[in-house]
């Protein structure tokens, strides 16, 4: 398959000189597997990583299927439909059917919520030959009477299980009652859980299975690392880090809404530009946000999981997970958003002691050891928070105001229930019990920095840094009163159901 090209796999000239003038000059293996089927009218099945080109798969073949049909789409209806969880992730998608179809006559349009419906209605009305939709944008429509799916030729899921940890399972099974059943289905998945699997079977119709490299689910050029570091003492370490590295475009992760914008503003107060990105930010701001890192004005882009699998962005040199994911697959994702167009990348994750289980449950998805982070960079990164945290300690002692901040903010981050992640305990009214995004998370001013090598300390601010982690079995090391200096490690726990708030 080496010496597959891109004219070999069947597609038309005008798709061609479109791929060309994007600098596509070879086939990825998802796009070599998948597109003769796809041109051939087959429904497939692809199971493979964000970053592996199958946009591209799916978009081009069926680029040139409704280019060699001249039909005219109907009023308020669509040839094709391409059902996508995010809302970034569906305006890329459609980006993509812009650019692969700049030589064709196809019309296009992308629909989601967070944004007003009246240019959507208006696009929708004229007909479209392509239309990629969130799925409650979409439903919402048709129950208003703006679009119709009885001419869907050809559609496609994409990031199914990611649908499926959104809550948006139910929403996707009415869509599909609602499409012809003579039609091509195409569903793409990065796993396959059960319930997926079961969604495969019941909607496709003697598929193709592509797989791609499902025994190794990480990017070989991403080079990950995990430092061991104290919940209380992130902050501090994550900014050293970043400015050790002196990175240009980098992306944290974080569990929480609330802990993207904390963490993000002070990034911004610590001198490094950052926003955060997540469900409970407007369309617009999420737009200015995105296009602000693209443009290199944001060095740091501090998201939840809604962005683990919908953002494509090249340049990123880093990705951090502050916060480890509850489910290892996501961890796959997150760092999935580096090392992208054959680049290199670097992936670290920040592991305090509660989150040892979710490391030995990637590792062991991962089927090998992530190693630890060491060196005279991590070294230097591990003096630089100290005396960070011991300036900020020595400031919080010496202004009453910023103490009595210090303790507000820790009161307000415990009032969020572990279970329900309210501030009263009590599920939303009418909605889905909320995910790990909404989960409490705390980022105090005191703790410690566990790194390998050397060891230092200060009793000035009781801060310690531990440097003799030499393997993910050996415990952390305890100040001499046995708590965590900064009066005890928090017990809190982020429990919860994999069903989630919707991200439209």
């Amino acid at each position: 398959m080496t010496d597959q090209t891109f004219a070999s796999l069947g597609l038309a000239e005008s798709i061609l000189s479109a791929l060309e003038r994007q600098g596509y000059e070879t086939p990825t293996p998802i796009q070599t597997a998948s597109i003769p089927s796809l041109l051939a009218g087959r429904d497939l099945l692809g199971c493979a990583q964000t970053g592996t080109g199958k946009t591209a798969a799916f978009a081009l073949p069926i680029i040139q299927r409704l280019s060699a049909m001249a039909v005219r789409p109907a009023p308020k209806s669509c040839r094709a439909l391409v059902v996508a969880p995010t809302r970034e992730l569906a305006a890329q998608i459609d980006s993509s059917f812009a650019a692969y179809g700049a030589n064709s006559r196809l019309t296009h349009t992308v629909v989601y919520g967070g944004v007003g419906k009246a240019p959507q209605v208006k696009a929708i009305g004229r007909g479209v030959d392509v239309l990629v939709a969130t799925p409650g944008r979409l439903l919402d429509l048709h129950n208003q009477g703006v679009v119709r799916l009885d001419a869907v030729e050809i559609v496609v899921l994409d990031e199914a299980d990611r649908m499926l940890d959104m809550g948006f399972i139910r929403d996707v099974k009415r869509i599909m009652a609602l499409i012809p059943k003579n039609r091509q289905t195409l569903l793409f998945s990065a796993t396959m859980p059960n319930d997926i699997s079961g969604l495969a079977n019941s909607i496709l119709r003697d598929p193709v299975r592509v797989s791609v490299t499902p025994d190794k689910p990480t990017v070989e050029l991403i080079d990950q690392k995990v430092a061991f570091v104290e919940k209380g003492e992130k902050r501090a370490f994550l900014a050293a880090l970043i400015n050790a590295q002196g990175d240009e475009r980098a992306i944290v992760f974080t569990r929480t809404k609330h802990g993207a914008d904390k963490l993000a503003k002070a990034l911004s107060v610590g001198g490094i530009p950052a926003e955060a990105i997540h469900a409970n930010k407007s369309q617009n701001n999420r737009t200015r946000t995105m296009d602000g890192f693209r443009a290199g004005n944001l060095r740091v882009l501090v998201a939840t999981d809604l962005a683990a699998r919908g953002i494509d962005v090249d340049g990123i040199s880093h990705v951090y997970n502050y916060e480890l994911p509850e489910v290892a697959e996501t961890y796959v994702h997150r760092i999935g958003r580096t090392a992208r167009a054959g680049a290199s990348g670097c992936a670290i994750a920040l592991c305090d002691r509660e989150e040892r289980p979710l490391l030995k449950a990637i590792e062991k998805l991962l089927r090998t050891s992530v190693p630890v982070a060491s060196g005279p960079l991590f070294d230097q990164v591990a003096a630089d928070a100290r005396k960070t945290m011991i300036a900020e300690a020595a400031a919080i002692r010496a202004d009453p105001r910023l103490a009595a901040r210090e303790a507000a903010e820790r009161d307000r981050e415990r009032s969020f229930d572990p279970r329900n992640r309210t501030k009263t305990g009590r599920r939303p009214e009418g909605r889905p019990e909320a995910r790990s995004e909404s989960r409490s998370s705390s980022t105090g001013a005191a703790g410690r920095v566990v790194a390998k090598r050397g060891s230092l300390t200060s009793s000035s601010s009781g801060a310690t840094f531990s440097s003799k982690e030499s393997n993910h079995g050996n415990r952390f090391d305890r100040s001499p009163s046995g708590r965590s200096p900064s009066g005890g490690a928090s017990r809190e726990r982020s429990g919860g159901a994999r069903s989630g708030q919707r991200s439209r």
